[in-house]
């Protein structure tokens, strides 16, 4: 349908990078939003979400297991606000100083990422709790839905995660 992407190159590579003022006096916390086709690069949001006042950056990394590769597809203007969204609640509750999240669509092989959350804060227990909030947000929330393709060829949606007929 409409503004739903999957393996339509060129539809699906879209980003956002905005301002954001924290409700508890970080102001400008910066926030990086994307959802693409395009393979996503740990060291890459690592420094997105660098800043002079934070102690602690912490990185999570979701990699295709066990199996020979997961599809996604995505409503990606709808994933992207729903994204953007979760990333600056978790900074204003969290009082982070940055915030980045990437989740790759289309065919994420096995051992690569296909989301990455990176969050920097003052200290550790910050940056954990607010990383840890973002992505099982993202992964509960976000209009994006995964299928795993098995080596024998068959494939089937993941539970709850079935996209919308």
């Amino acid at each position: 349908g409409a503004g739903h992407a999957g393996g339509d190159a060129g539809t699906s590579d879209a980003g956002s990078a905005v301002e954001s003022t924290g409700d508890r006096g970080l102001a400008q916390a910066p926030v990086h939003v994307r959802v693409t086709e395009q393979p996503l690069s740990l060291e890459e949001l690592s420094r997105v979400v660098g800043d002079a006042r934070a102690g602690a950056i912490v990185v999570f990394q979701g990699v295709t297991r066990e199996i020979e590769r997961l599809e996604y597809e995505a409503y990606v203007a709808m994933a992207q606000e729903r994204i953007e969204t979760i990333v600056r609640e978790c900074i204003a509750k969290h009082e982070l100083c940055s915030a980045a999240a990437e989740h790759r669509i289309g065919s994420v092989p096995l051992g690569e990422p296909s989301v990455i959350v990176a969050v920097s804060a003052p200290h550790r227990e910050q940056a954990f709790a607010g990383a840890r909030e973002a992505i099982d947000r993202l992964k509960a929330e976000a209009p994006i839905w995964k299928r795993e393709h098995l080596s024998a060829g068959a494939a089937r949606w993941v539970d709850g995660t079935e996209p919308p007929l």
